[in-house]
């Protein structure tokens, strides 16, 4: 495990690809999502979690100029299943704790749940973005899931995990010494998305550069196997198990999985500066 990610994800992309798998190839009735679960069911239990007991008008998508994401088609996905509003931050209308958006007749509809989608470092940048919605104010809404899942459950918890199956991880602030070997570590700013801020060739020298140390990672680089044949060479890739947390319940559980394949030296990265190929396909899994 190289990361830990407390965030949604392209929970209803990975269902319109598979439906499309299904139509276009012979994938065999027996497979299916992780733990058993058929197409519906997944469907269902997204429904559950996402827009609860609250009619479908009062559950929002909340992210920045949602028209203009990559993962757009996800939120289409999202909005056609659930039936919610896919509704960008600088829409939303606050009355005190009271926050609405308005609908297509141009009436202010109270929101109640807000299934959120914003990443804070984008949202850092976007100073030019009036709104009225303020992530430090307290709202009468209730979060799914909550935005400081996005802070604790992170690369912040990479360091607190002692596994074989998690490589070794230190806040770079409570370092006394550099490892020797350098080479096989890299650097991870603590709170970023999709790979920004990551250095991989790391020296002594980038290290002492760092002003706040505690927002940082030292990781001990994955080798990862160049195991999947493509039409231009092998390429590497890695599997995001895709979790749901029930209410009531103590522990998530995984319903699904993404697997991202690279050429480049990072895997899971939308872009890195020499323009490596990314892919992303859905896994299925037999009785």
């Amino acid at each position: 495990m190289v990361e830990v990610q407390g965030f949604p994800t392209l929970y209803f992309f990975q269902e319109l690809m598979a439906k499309g798998y299904r139509d276009h190839f012979k994938i065999p009735s027996n497979y299916h999502h992780l733990n058993g679960i058929s197409s519906s069911e997944y469907v269902e239990k997204l429904r559950e979690i996402i827009v609860g007991d609250c009619s479908p008008e009062n559950v929002i998508l909340l992210e920045i100029e949602p028209h203009k994401q990559t993962t757009q088609i996800d939120f289409l996905g999202t909005a056609h299943h659930l039936g919610i509003k896919v509704v960008c931050i600088s829409e939303l209308i606050t009355e005190g704790k009271n926050v609405f958006y308005l609908n297509r007749q141009g009436l202010k509809v109270q929101v109640h749940r807000i299934y959120n989608r914003v990443i804070f470092d984008e949202l850092f940048k976007r100073d030019d973005l009036q709104r009225q919605f303020d992530f430090t104010k307290e709202y009468d809404v209730e979060w799914i899931g909550h935005p400081n899942w996005f802070f604790r459950i992170s690369k912040f918890t990479m360091p607190l995990i002692n596994s074989p199956y998690v490589p070794p991880c230190h806040f770079l602030h409570q370092l006394e010494k550099y490892p020797e070997d350098l080479e096989n570590y890299v650097l991870k700013p603590l709170f970023s998305f999709a790979g920004s801020g990551v250095l991989i060739n790391v020296t002594k020298q980038d290290l002492d550069a760092v002003e706040d140390r505690e927002n940082y990672i030292l990781q001990k680089k994955v080798a990862y196997a160049p195991a999947i044949k493509t039409p231009t060479g092998p390429a590497k890739c890695e599997i995001r198990m895709l979790m749901i947390w029930e209410k009531g319940e103590k522990k998530a559980r995984v319903v699904n999985n993404l697997v991202r394949i690279s050429k480049g030296e990072m895997v899971g990265v939308r872009y890195n500066k020499d323009k490596d190929w990314v892919g992303a396909s859905v896994g299925f899994f037999e009785d």
